[in-house]
């Protein structure tokens, strides 16, 4: 697997101060997406063992409240392999640290059932996430004033609520956030 950027101390993607992994590969080619030279799947640099400690140390500070994933697409089958692995020691090493996944996949539709979105891996792999937003990116629901996804038919999903409930149930923002208006 290929990576396209890491950004420390990202405010912009995921509750809280976080590390964000961008990886490159994405067949979805949604119009104008905010990181489309992270489509090809050999973009950026290679995720080698050295990038994955220096993500993992990153990870250390009480101020940081997780790992959040980007692309390109983090659930395209090839990186979900090369993910699965890694979210594994990040778990084992930070339990209580929060990882977010993006992906312009319909939970309920790719990621669920038979789709791009799945592969031998999908479902151990959605273990180790604890919020998964959702959808495309749709330009005519553009929105600025929403927090952590750009269109409005982008969902939140809290993976871990929605396991305990056996249905999908989404992520509830911080009230003082929630009534935000711009």
């Amino acid at each position: 697997m290929n990576y396209a950027t890491i950004k420390y101390c990202d405010i912009a993607n995921g509750e809280g101060v976080r590390t964000s992994l961008f990886v490159s590969g994405c067949r979805r080619h949604c119009p104008n997406c905010f990181n489309a030279v992270a489509w090809d799947f050999h973009y950026g640099q290679p995720f080698t063992r050295e990038v994955r400690n220096q993500i993992l140390e990153s990870l250390a500070p009480e101020y940081i409240n997780g790992l959040s994933l980007l692309g390109g697409e983090p659930l395209e089958p090839e990186n979900q392999r090369a993910l699965l692995p890694f979210l594994k020691s990040v778990k084992v090493l930070y339990p209580h640290k929060t990882v977010w996944c993006y992906t312009g996949n319909s939970y309920e539709r790719e990621v669920l059932q038979p789709g791009p979105g799945r592969c031998e891996v999908t479902d151990e792999l959605l273990q180790y996430i604890d919020v998964l937003v959702d959808g495309d990116f749709v330009q005519e629901k553009y929105d600025i004033s929403l927090r952590f996804r750009g269109s409005s038919n982008q969902r939140i999903i809290d993976l871990n609520k929605s396991r305990a409930a056996g249905r999908t149930v989404l992520w509830q923002d911080d009230p003082i956030f929630a009534d935000h208006k711009m």
